[in-house]
């Protein structure tokens, strides 16, 4: 007897109860990261322990992604740099520079929407708009 893991179903429970966020702000990862720190009040770490391999055109591409965890909470903050030497962790948004995904608990519309105001008022920020897990064609790329 063989089973078989069911990949759409691992993905789609992944992206239960999260919010997403595209970002367009071409400076680097740790640059923006460290903006995001100080104007917003967060603490954003790299997360040195795990990162998402991908393999392309039989290359391996490494993407790292900071970590917070709101105090109190179970909601937990994930900032992904989208690109890694002309790669793409999600190609179906090559123009959003970063991928801020919010899990563990659920996000109302007004916290999202104080969120956004808040991340467009950083320097170097151009675009920020909210991405529905059905918009995400590669979703097990940003599983950790």
């Amino acid at each position: 007897m063989k089973l078989k893991l069911d990949q759409d179903t691992l993905n789609n429970d992944f992206f239960d109860n999260t919010r997403l966020l595209g970002i367009m702000a071409p400076i680097k990862n740790y640059l923006f990261c460290w903006k995001v720190n100080n104007e917003l009040g967060i603490e954003f770490r790299l997360n040195n322990e795990v990162e998402i391999h991908l393999r392309k055109k039989k290359r391996d591409y490494f993407f790292n992604f900071y970590e917070w965890a709101e105090p109190e909470s179970y909601l937990t903050h994930y900032l992904y740099h989208n690109q890694n030497d002309g790669e793409y962790l999600l190609p179906e948004f090559r123009n959003m520079d970063f991928l801020w995904l919010m899990k563990g608990d659920w996000v109302e519309d007004e916290k999202l929407n104080k969120m956004v105001a808040a991340i467009k008022n950083i320097q170097d920020v151009q675009l920020v708009a909210e991405l529905t897990s059905e918009q995400i064609k590669n979703k097990g790329n940003m599983i950790f």
